[in-house]
């Protein structure tokens, strides 16, 4: 589909917050993307507006990301229920994080995208706590070949390949934001809300798909595209501003 023939999705409604059982994706949705996955920084004016949504959501607000539950949490969201590596890491506030063994296999992709880096300046390695990314953000140019090699290893060791924005990432299968959504759905404090997933990625549709299919909706962040979603938002600033609304709203 063009750009020039897709539908111009409207902004979402603030009302579509009332009842809803909300799934926010993190980078590129609440937070800028940075050239480097460690140079995202999060401020004490966005806890604000989560933690007051989320009570008036009775609880029902949860961080559905690509990154781990580990690196989440060390940004200052230990309190907030979680959905990590795409869907295979669970944690509820303050308990043990529920998510399979980090496989030898994903070692061995993150020796060979070192060794694919090593000679290439922009090209990031990014360790996770059961998968591995390769950035090439910082040098496009080598996108084909990083995904050549991602395309290999991935037959050779039987893992999911998970593209992202200027990202290939290695990691078991069997799971994605949108098992993310189902499986909270099914869940206290989730259970009986209206799911309304929000983020900017590809690898957000499946979160819509889940949504809708759910009775609920996905907002799409940034550039119109072909997408599930039903709402869209232009970028970071109108999802905090779009969030702080709705908080006072339903305050």
């Amino acid at each position: 589909m063009s750009e020039s023939s897709l539908p111009d999705l409207p902004p979402p409604p603030t009302g579509l917050l009332s009842g809803a059982a909300l799934f926010l994706d993190f980078d590129g949705t609440l937070a800028p993307i940075a050239d480097t996955p460690d140079g995202v920084s999060v401020d004490e004016a966005l806890f604000a507006t989560l933690l007051a949504l989320r009570h008036r959501l009775n609880g029902r607000l949860a961080i559905v990301s690509g990154r781990s539950v580990a690196t989440l949490r060390a940004l200052g969201f230990g309190d907030f229920l979680i959905a990590g590596t795409h869907g295979l890491e669970f944690a509820h506030p303050g308990e043990a994080v529920d998510a399979p063994p980090r496989l030898p296999a994903i070692d061995a992709v993150e020796t060979a995208f070192h060794t694919f880096a090593d000679d290439k300046p922009g090209i990031l390695v990014e360790r996770k706590t059961i998968s591995v990314g390769l950035h090439f953000r910082g040098a496009p140019e080598w996108e084909s070949e990083a995904g050549d090699l991602a395309a290999v290893l991935a037959a050779q060791h039987d893992l999911a390949i998970q593209r992202g924005k200027m990202l290939f990432e290695l990691r078991p299968g069997g799971a994605d934001k949108g098992s993310a959504v189902e499986r909270l759905m099914r869940q206290t404090p989730m259970m009986g809300g209206v799911p309304v997933f929000i983020g900017d990625d590809v690898t957000d549709e499946e979160g819509f798909a889940a949504a809708s299919e759910l009775g609920g909706a996905g907002i799409l962040v940034g550039p119109q595209r072909s997408t599930l979603a039903a709402y869209s938002l232009e970028q970071v600033a109108a999802v905090r501003h779009y969030l702080a609304e709705g908080a006072a709203q339903l305050g």
